[in-house]
């Protein structure tokens, strides 16, 4: 390569970097333009959600339990993960309140979060559990809801039949003739509406398709609710 063309180069890559530095002074948006996509700012909406997550981790279970009930009202994909961890939060309450958001959410990444709370040493839980693998309706939940019809606690009994009848699997049919000889009426009742609604398969969802045609009940999120406006999960 001749000096001259060396030269040239060298001026047209000084030039560049002079007409470059000197646009950046002029507008200082356009500087460092090519990370700016990856730290973009986030929406109000995810904002809102980040914030809301961060108080999942709050030393008060009031407050935790309140930011579960907030991001079940919104529904959003980017709070899942955090509700499941939610699910492992030492008071019961905010437990509740978390599954209750995870219903809400109809993400079944939360499946196996949900089918393992069907063990928890509350009851509460566990009930709220199998209300929350109705709205689901993931096959996956099929056997461990099936195990839950033995529950010792008879509202798990219960959500765990309602749960079933929900799924519509054929499979459940045994379980649920052996909840007809349960002890209590209640149980047996919904054991009868499970397999009615079993035995019109799949084909005929009375649902129409809707997966919200039968809401999951809302756990209140203030521990010391008015008991004249208070919502509880049936």
């Amino acid at each position: 390569m001749s000096p001259l063309t060396v030269f040239l180069r060298t001026l047209a890559k000084s030039t560049a970097i002079f007409i470059g530095a000197g646009a950046i002074f002029l507008n200082p948006s356009l500087e460092l333009s090519g990370t700016r996509a990856v730290t973009a700012q986030k929406s109000p909406a995810e904002a809102a959600v980040d914030a809301l997550t961060s108080a999942l981790k709050d030393s008060d279970a009031g407050v935790r339990r309140q930011a579960a009930h907030a991001l079940g009202e919104m529904r959003s994909e980017r709070a899942v993960p955090a509700l499941i961890e939610a699910l492992r939060d030492e008071n019961v309450e905010v437990r509740t309140q978390a599954m209750w958001a995870l219903a809400e959410s109809r993400d079944r990444r939360a499946t196996s979060a949900i089918v393992g709370a069907l063990k928890d040493a509350d009851p509460k839980v566990r009930s709220r559990a199998a209300a929350a693998l109705a709205e689901f309706r993931d096959p996956a939940s099929v056997d461990p809801l099936i195990a839950a019809v033995r529950d010792a606690n008879i509202d798990v009994r219960k959500h765990a039949i309602r749960a079933l009848g929900e799924l519509r699997d054929a499979r459940a049919l045994p379980a649920l003739t052996e909840a007809m000889k349960d002890a209590d009426a209640s149980v047996r009742r919904q054991a009868i509406m499970a397999i009615a609604e079993i035995s019109d398969g799949p084909d005929n969802d009375h649902h129409a398709g809707s997966v919200h045609a039968r809401p999951m009940p809302m756990p209140n999120p203030n521990p010391n609710p008015n008991p004249r406006i208070a919502r509880h999960w049936r």
